[in-house]
């Protein structure tokens, strides 16, 4: 389910996907530029929003194919070096769409396939944002999804906002009953 007010999800929702139409759509013309008539003919490839392409195949009237950037050469790419790939070229939303993939049963492998893809960035990124400084040089940060930037800067204010405690914020101190002495009586309290 998506979430209705989450900018994030909404851009997410409007990347196309290549679609194949299962049956003849009378009056759907109009989603097929390529269409002479008001018609999209039975196995016809048309790009449609995810959105769209979701609740079709939700209706079982079109199936969507694997978009590129899920593709074996791509695959291949990501497996070799998964922090060396730039992502947000092929889909900025890479993890979210392949997500969304996955609930509509495009491809078996693809689950696993970004589990592993996250797993092997995540510590690279993690390291990147626990020493990046203010004024660093920040050239990766283009090349990350948006799921990776929003990591990235959560990792990063978590940095400062514990410099910050460490080092401006308030001390622990001893309370003040702690350095009292008792009095003690010599009899014991069970006698």
């Amino acid at each position: 389910m998506a979430n209705y007010y989450d900018i994030q999800d909404i851009l997410m929702q409007d990347e196309t996907v290549s679609t194949v139409f299962l049956h003849k759509a009378n009056g759907a013309g109009f989603l097929d530029p390529s269409s002479e008539d008001n018609n999209v003919a039975r196995g016809s490839v048309v790009d449609l929003p995810l959105w769209l392409a979701q609740d079709l195949v939700q209706r079982q009237i079109l199936h969507i194919k694997l978009p590129s950037c899920f593709n074996a050469r791509v695959r291949k790419e990501v497996q070799a070096d998964p922090a060396c790939v730039d992502l947000h070229s092929k889909c900025p939303f890479y993890y979210e769409m392949g997500c969304k993939l996955v609930e509509l049963s495009v491809d078996p492998t693809l689950g696993p396939f970004l589990l592993t893809t996250l797993q092997g960035r995540y510590k690279d990124l993690l390291c990147k944002a626990l020493t990046a400084t203010l004024s660093g040089n920040l050239k990766f940060l283009p090349h990350l999804t948006e799921e990776e930037t929003r990591l990235f800067e959560a990792g990063r204010d978590s940095v400062k906002a514990f410099k910050k405690w460490r080092l401006q914020g308030p001390r622990i101190e001893k309370a003040a009953i702690l350095g009292r002495k008792r009095n003690r009586d010599a009899t014991p309290i069970w006698s």
